[in-house]
């Protein structure tokens, strides 16, 4: 073998190895862009936002569908327990709710909703929400915050609203459900 076809045999082997490892970069980003498209996807439908900003700053900040089916079940329990006694109809609001999230009945996250609706979570859970959502509020804008403290507060709002007043004619909230519900919106305060 001269020293000219050895030295072709080994451009031509390093030219291969570096399109090989483009290909395998572009393959890896590729992956990656396909991933974060399922995952967006995945969480428009577990929270009905549609804006597509929204969701990429969502899913940058790592929150996908089970993320998300937390993050949003945590209010809804919070406000069924505020006076201390779970109401029937607060339980369907709650699993109302789930369902409106995409919580499918024996999924893990069901299964702890379930845990929580039978027992009462202590407040350790709702401090840790609440660092969870200032911090992931404090990563969007103006627009996108407001937009996703409406969404959270509206079913918990619902929730408390579902076993309140007497044929519509009291408060439909009590003082115990408003308090928490002023505790949940703290989280979605603009820093």
């Amino acid at each position: 073998m001269s020293d000219g076809d050895f030295l072709g045999d080994r451009k031509k082997a390093l030219e291969e190895s570096f399109f090989a490892k483009q290909n395998q970069k572009l393959l890896e980003k590729l992956r990656a862009e396909q991933h974060k498209k399922q995952t967006r996807e995945a969480l428009r439908q577990a929270a009905g936002i549609s804006d597509a900003e929204v969701l990429d700053r969502l899913v940058d900040l790592g929150i996908g569908a089970d993320t998300w089916a937390a993050l949003s079940l945590v209010p809804l329990v919070e406000v069924a327990w505020a006076d201390g006694v779970l109401d029937p109809r607060e339980r369907r609001a709650v699993l109302s709710g789930a369902e409106a999230n995409g919580v499918a009945v024996g999924s893990a996250s069901y299964e702890l909703l379930e845990s929580w609706l039978a027992r009462r979570p202590g407040p350790d859970l709702l401090r840790a929400w609440g660092e969870y959502m200032v911090g992931v509020s404090s990563a969007l804008g103006e627009d996108d915050r407001r937009a996703l403290k409406q969404q959270i507060l509206g079913r918990a709002r619902a929730v408390a609203e579902s076993a309140g007043g007497i044929l519509g004619l009291l408060n439909r909230v009590s003082a115990e459900e408003e308090r928490v519900l002023a505790q949940l919106e703290k989280a979605f305060a603009s820093s």
